[in-house]
């Protein structure tokens, strides 16, 4: 089990070590690639088509795949419900981090 979030961090660099307590998981961590890899997809589409509602699409899956993953592999709360910005860098963060293969899917 990851340890209690304390109640909030005044800095990334305090936090990130916390969020990657809480994708310990690697099935989490695959989820939160693909939603992440279907955020950048879909928002080029939204671009390419000038049509914002992707961007819906895009927020869907980057939360949902992440969601499922909290839910139902790591069995936790995901960070962003009490650290939403610093959530939301983690989550691109540790996307860079997969395809330099510091951390591994």
């Amino acid at each position: 089990m990851a340890p209690a979030q304390p109640k909030r961090f005044t800095t990334f660099r305090e936090f990130y070590p916390f969020y990657l307590s809480e994708h310990r998981n690697v099935s989490c961590r695959r989820l939160h690639f693909i939603g992440s890899s279907l955020v950048i997809v879909l928002v080029v589409v939204a671009i390419a088509t000038r049509n914002p509602w992707w961007l819906l699409g895009a927020l869907l899956c980057g939360y949902g795949f992440a969601w499922i993953g909290h839910f139902v592999f790591e069995k936790n709360k995901p960070a962003s419900f009490k650290q939403p910005l610093y959530s939301f860098l983690g989550d691109w963060v540790m996307y860079w981090q997969i395809w330099r293969g510091q951390i591994r899917l």
